[in-house]
């Protein structure tokens, strides 16, 4: 029993390290370390890094995740009122009294929030039914004032889409590897309003605010395996809403959330029973999210268990899902045929409408798909065609808030070849950018004025090691501009050729032992010269000019 139980505590030690390696973020409790067995395999495999073994072994088991996200409609009023939408607005402000569930009221259906739903579909490959229908569905929340959601259960707007993303894997992690998810469905329907708990008084507080106003549910099929994917496929997806324009997906202000449907099973066996995890508010806890919850559920089983059919939440401070209750079903949600609003019709142009539709209530296909915009894999695309940078740098860009722009910026505004901007944004800038916690919008350094740095070295006015210098300075005085520093710190270049070959003769006669060095055949010792003369010059000397000019002197 003693040994067994040694063996047990080194078991863990082991594992703990394990995690801590692949998620250092993730503090675990002693009593639930049963939940992180493998997870080293586990990334592995989430990478498709196969595993080799034995033709005997039982197949390991393995994740299944399906995601649903809200993303709140980018619209003025809500979805069948006329109430503003507003983000930290005072409580039960932007209330009307359909919102409210007064008695009488009727819901009268934005057009802006059905054209929104449209461009969606159509940018995810969706088949747009003409015809769809509204549906009741049954919940008693406090935060919800009629005891039932505005959705689309029967004949939602869009169906059978796709999702392309990417993220990047390999052992370096700058491979770009592709997959994609199935789209079912895409639906319209209400928000709820939000309940406020005053622990203090002992008492709930409800503000409607948000009651009324306008989602767009997503729901993909269980395509990903992982917490990597699906945060992956979680990102392109608001790339595109923001593209588009049919939702800002700030994730910290509830614009767009996501529930996780999780499961595991061994792969040709039918799946296993799923858990939810609900409201997951960022990319980074929606892989956490999902990788304990497989992780548990794979324990799990292996113990000899039952996985239950819940719904969880998710703690960011533990990295744990946490049981919230039993998952509803179908029945449970008591749908009917919402019977206020009539079906709603979509028309392939205007030509296709009937007589007597006015135009302003029509949302015609034809009008919707010439107003796409470029959208993100189209954009990665182009950049690599265009300016000849690699797919990874690519992918950076357009997945970083502004970055592709202050690129294309500095690429107009330069003489430097598009690669050389791209060193410079990747490295220079983000590296400050991420040092300090900014934005691409928040860098003091303009496009322009990188620019001005990389023109100054393309001229031939400055060195590169100077260049990285000036960047360095106009990151902490951003008043001036890069000439002005390189004239006050006398940063220019040394174009006295007489000058140079002075420094260069100085810096041979005092270092015999590495001249012989050379003329014997080592020419790699020629570096440390040109580093010396570069030193005594503060780096303001012509690298080209140096190398020949110590060449000729030791030859």
């Amino acid at each position: 029993m003693a040994g067994s139980s040694a063996g047990m505590t080194a078991l863990l030690c082991n594992m703990n390290k394990q995690i801590a390696i692949f998620y250092p973020t993730i503090t675990y409790q002693r009593h639930n370390w049963c939940v992180i067995r493998r997870v080293c395999m586990f990334v592995s495999r989430c990478q498709s890094q196969a595993q080799t073994k034995p033709k005997s072994a039982p197949q390991e088991l393995v994740g299944v995740v399906g995601l649903e996200i809200h993303a709140q409609i980018h619209s003025n009023t809500k979805l069948f009122s006329g109430s503003q939408v507003g983000f930290q607005a005072p409580p039960n402000s932007l209330v009307s009294f359909f919102d409210a569930s007064l008695p009488g009221t009727l819901p009268v259906l934005n057009r802006r929030c059905v054209e929104a739903a449209v461009m969606t579909g159509l940018a995810l490959n969706c088949t747009i039914n003409r015809k769809s229908l509204f549906d009741r569905k049954h919940y008693f929340y406090a935060d919800l004032p009629a005891g039932y959601q505005i959705t689309q259960q029967r004949l939602p707007i869009a169906v059978d889409g796709t999702l392309t993303y990417s993220h990047l894997g390999g052992r370096k992690r700058n491979a770009v590897v592709t997959k994609s998810v199935r789209i079912k469905q895409i639906q319209l329907e209400q928000d709820s309003g939000k309940s406020l708990h005053d622990d203090y008084r002992n008492q709930t507080l409800i503000d409607l605010n948000r009651a009324g106003v306008g989602l767009m549910e997503l729901v993909m099929e269980p395509d990903m395996s992982c917490g990597e994917e699906a945060a992956a496929a979680v990102r392109e997806m608001q790339l595109i809403l923001q593209a588009l324009g049919t939702c800002q997906g700030n994730m910290a202000e509830g614009q767009l959330r996501v529930d996780a449907n999780v499961s595991v099973h061994r792969p040709g066996d039918p799946w296993g029973i799923r858990t939810e995890v609900k409201n997951i508010n960022s990319a980074r806890n929606l892989a956490r999210a999902i990788d304990y919850e497989i992780q548990r559920q794979m324990f799990v089983l292996e113990s000899g268990g039952t996985v239950q059919n819940e719904t969880r939440s998710f703690d960011g401070k533990t990295g744990h899902t946490i049981p919230m209750r039993d998952k509803e079903g179908l029945q449970d949600y008591r749908f009917m045929p919402e019977p206020n609003l009539p079906p709603l019709m979509v028309y392939e142009a205007c030509s296709t409408a009937p007589p007597g539709v006015a135009p302003s209530q029509m949302v015609v296909l034809e009008e919707v798909r010439e107003r796409l915009p470029e959208l993100p894999s189209v954009r990665r695309q182009r950049l690599v065609e265009t300016y000849g940078i690699l797919p990874e740098h690519s992918f950076t860009l357009v997945n970083e808030d502004g970055l592709m722009d202050y690129f294309e910026a500095v690429v107009r505004e330069t003489k430097a070849g598009p690669r050389k901007v791209i060193g410079w944004v990747m490295n220079e800038l983000q590296g400050l950018l991420h040092q300090q916690n900014l934005r691409v919008s928040q860098s003091p350094i303009s496009p322009q004025a990188l620019a001005q740095i990389l023109n100054l070295q393309e001229n031939g006015q400055i060195s590169s090691s100077i260049a990285k210098q000036v960047f360095q300075e106009l990151w902490k005085t951003p008043g001036k501009t890069a000439q002005q520093i390189v004239k006050e710190q006398d940063l220019g270049m040394v174009n006295d050729s007489t000058e140079i070959h002075r420094i260069c003769q100085k810096v041979v006669d005092s270092h015999p032992d590495q001249v012989q060095a050379i003329r014997s055949g080592n020419k790699k010792v020629l570096n440390k010269l040109m580093g010396l003369v570069q030193k005594e010059t503060k780096g303001r000397a012509d690298p080209v000019l140096v190398r020949a000019i110590l060449e000729q002197k030791t030859s």
